[in-house]
């Protein structure tokens, strides 16, 4: 193992990196994935945080931002002692972020690629400490769906899941077209391989593989070409030769190809706890040297980056106006209230004029007024009052073009004093009067040579007349081609994003109460019968016999509504779904399963224009 600990572990920034995230200054690189690149940063009060900015390739894709929104606010709810809680993000910036707690340890992956497989004891402690943290993921109706050996961490006490539900955003983009691949096809099961349904019991699956791979060494699967590995996954069984007799039985259940057959999380718990020759307990002694060696290595943090303080400089007076350093930003001034508004003009009315006073602050203190449009504010504080030291970076954001420190001016009049008048300067005035006339006799001339201006007769609606292709004029939105899926059943409780390509039911976590994530989803009361068909995120229209869906058609529809009752439907109907996300579907309905069918479903065909309308703003 090499004892040069922060070389290899805290990459320097590059010219690619930006400097300040959210506030944050970052201070290393901690590494780079599928989403995004993590960076070591630090709270206010000295805190380490692992911060991670995600892709252009994803911040650009509408669908992703709605759905990482929805992720990030649920994993705020994960709160268990073996996850890295959500410190703070922007889901709404120009490239989404999230910190999270930085936790100084390394990998699985890393762990087990530098010193092979675990001993028993630290295996099944690890497998404890991940069922625990995924009780609690599941609990926020999450489901990891990339859970790897990338994303645990071995902490002093107990190992960490990270990265929770953020691939949920990014799997049905777009993206998913181009290349760009969410999750690890080593630690897939069968039902993600094959783009079936993801249940908590997808992670029940990943965990059985982390099992394997932290006693092994290796992946249960083999290595070798993604697809490869994919295909044993589907249809051949683990190679477990080399794992522990006392581990075959739980690695078994939970590699089931039938995610029926799979054992829950508390009984994966009680399962380790039986086969253990001692009481699992966990505490600073879980690890082998070797690896807790590591640990000590990722303490060694570097430095936190300090913002550049700006040199002492005399206090503006009236007549002694503070000029910006070369290259910064001009100090703030306020416009349209009494004051000029360029940084080194005196105050009009002459010397000795008083600025306004700022009504949020106590009497007889100056400042920018609290509706000053370049004030710095604090991030939900009433009246624009300015942001007190200590408060978390992300709370406020600097207007582009200002520094975030602003010192309130003294004011420009005390008692006792009055400043000297500033010397008239002749010569620049009679320059800058030159310079008017010239470029009003310039205009003038060129006014003169230039053909009238055809008149509008009183046709023009607006208020003047622009010349054709003028930038004013909005452009016309091009239609998306329709991409058709035919005979798409939607079981009952389970919802359908239009997003998905193709569109898959997903099981509603909520157990068909709310359908919070359903642009399309089946509601079922098997109390009273009742059968509808609704939609969380949109808006519904069922079409008249006469009509023939199109997107003309749902484009100039408004009787909407959410839900619709299968009894209204008969097999030809067809409905326009409008989401929210901006994406425009007919619904086509073909019935649904007869008495004798175990299943409860409707069937539809499915035409779909995505991004076809702006995302609405949440």
């Amino acid at each position: 193992m090499s004892s040069a600990p922060s070389a290899d572990l805290f990459q320097p920034l590059t010219g690619d990196d930006p400097a300040v995230v959210g506030g944050y200054h970052l201070a290393a690189v901690l590494g780079t994935g599928g989403m995004g690149k993590v960076y070591l940063s630090y709270t206010p009060g000295g805190r380490p945080i692992a911060l991670k900015v995600i892709r252009p390739e994803f911040s650009g894709d509408p669908e992703f931002r709605r759905r990482f929104q929805q992720e990030v606010k649920a994993a705020q709810r994960v709160q268990g002692l073996y996850t890295a809680p959500v410190i703070d993000s922007d889901t709404e910036g120009a490239q989404p972020w999230l910190a999270t707690a930085y936790v100084p340890g390394p990998s699985l992956a890393h762990a087990v690629a530098q010193h092979g497989g675990l001993p028993l004891r630290s295996v099944l402690l690890l497998t404890v400490g991940v069922a625990e943290a995924l009780h609690v993921i599941h609990g926020a109706g999450i489901v990891h769906r990339d859970l790897k050996p990338a994303n645990v961490l071995l902490a002093s006490d107990g190992p960490r899941v990270i990265d929770f539900g953020i691939a949920r955003a990014a799997d049905a983009t777009a993206l998913t077209s181009t290349g760009v691949s969410v999750g690890t096809p080593a630690f897939m099961a069968p039902e993600q391989a094959a783009a079936g349904t993801i249940t908590p019991a997808t992670d029940i699956f990943a965990l059985g593989q982390i099992t394997a791979y932290a006693a092994i060494g290796a992946p249960a699967f083999g290595d070798g070409p993604s697809h490869a590995v994919l295909y044993r996954i589907v249809h051949e069984d683990p190679d477990l030769s080399r794992l522990p007799e006392e581990l075959r039985p739980l690695v078994t259940r939970c590699l089931s190809r039938d995610p029926a057959d799979r054992p829950a999380l508390a009984e994966v718990i009680e399962l380790c706890h039986a086969v253990s020759p001692v009481p699992l307990r966990q505490g600073e002694d879980w690890l082998p040297q070797t690896i807790a060696g590591s640990i000590t290595e990722r303490l060694q943090l570097p430095a936190p980056v300090r913002p550049p303080t700006a040199p002492a400089t005399p206090t503006p007076t009236a007549h002694s106006p503070q000029s910006p350093a070369p290259g910064s930003a001009p100090p703030y001034r306020p416009t349209g209230f009494g004051m000029a508004a360029a940084p080194t003009q005196s105050a009009p009315g002459g010397p000795g004029m008083a600025p306004p006073r700022n009504p949020a602050a106590p009497s007889g203190a100056f400042g920018p007024p609290s509706g000053a449009p370049n004030a710095p504010r604090a991030h939900g504080m009433p009246g624009g009052a300015p942001l007190p030291p200590g408060t978390m970076p992300s709370a406020y954001r600097a207007p582009q073009g200002y520094t975030t420190g602003y010192t309130t001016p003294p004011p420009f009049h005390t008692a006792g004093f009055t400043p000297a008048r500033a010397p008239k300067r002749r010569t620049t005035g009679l320059i800058i009067a030159g310079s008017v006339v010239a470029a009003i006799a310039l205009v003038t001339t060129i006014s003169a040579l230039l053909p009238d201006a055809p008149k509008d007769n009183g046709k023009s609606t607006g208020g003047s007349s622009s010349a054709s292709g003028s930038s004013d004029t909005p452009k016309p939105r091009t239609d998306p081609k329709p991409v058709a899926y035919k005979n798409v059943n939607v079981t009952a409780n389970y919802y359908l994003m239009l997003a998905d390509n193709p569109p898959r039911p997903a099981e509603d976590t909520d157990a068909g109460v709310t359908y919070g994530h359903g642009d399309l989803y089946f509601s079922y009361d098997s109390m009273f019968g009742d059968e509808k068909l609704g939609t969380a995120n949109g808006k519904l229209v069922l079409l008249n016999n006469s009509q023939k869906g199109s997107l003309k058609t749902c484009r100039t529809e408004t009787r909407y509504t959410e839900k619709i009752g299968l009894d209204q439907l008969t097999n030809g109907s067809q409905i326009c779904v409008l989401s929210d996300a901006g994406h425009i579907a007919v619904a086509t309905y073909r019935g649904k399963s007869g008495a004798d069918d175990p299943s409860r479903y409707f069937t539809v065909d499915l035409t779909i224009w995505r991004n076809a309308e702006d995302p609405k703003e949440s």
